[in-house]
């Protein structure tokens, strides 16, 4: 994905809590990270609000993350969010994140089923989802 592709931007400030023995932040906050990336994707691509209508949303099946430099406290994380792919049922968010000075210290990858909570199953993507996140990301999505 090139950088026109994260069309999504949060920054979040490092707490001194995150921090392991070492002084860096721990590699569990980066999890949190893209968690917080991933729903600031979800509620501005209007994912959340179907969940909230129709009981219809995303499910986590899989994140993983590697990590490039260290992150240190004080400071800010910034964090990229872009689709890499749609499917029939299933879609992928990329995450990179930066330091302060903007140097790249981890990428992260979410695979998100489309999951109907009122039947207990997976589902397909639902149009209009795909449409929103198509216009989000300024591009087509496959």
């Amino acid at each position: 994905m090139s950088e026109t592709n994260f069309p999504l931007e949060l920054k979040l400030r490092i707490d001194w809590s995150e921090l392991d023995l070492f002084g860096h932040v721990n590699n569990v906050m980066f999890m949190k990270y893209a968690q917080a990336a991933r729903v600031n994707y979800w509620e501005n691509s209007g994912i959340y609000s179907e969940l909230k209508k129709n009981k219809v949303g995303p499910m986590l099946v899989s994140v993983a993350c590697q990590f490039k430099k260290q992150l240190l406290y004080p400071g800010n994380v910034t964090v990229r969010s872009g689709m890499e792919f749609i499917r029939n049922t299933s879609f992928s968010i990329h995450h990179k994140m930066y330091d302060d000075q903007g140097d790249l210290v981890a990428e992260a990858q979410d695979v998100i089923v489309m999951f109907d909570f009122n039947k207990n199953e997976k589902t397909a993507v639902p149009q209009v989802m795909r449409e929103a996140a198509e216009k989000l990301e300024s591009r087509k999505l496959s």
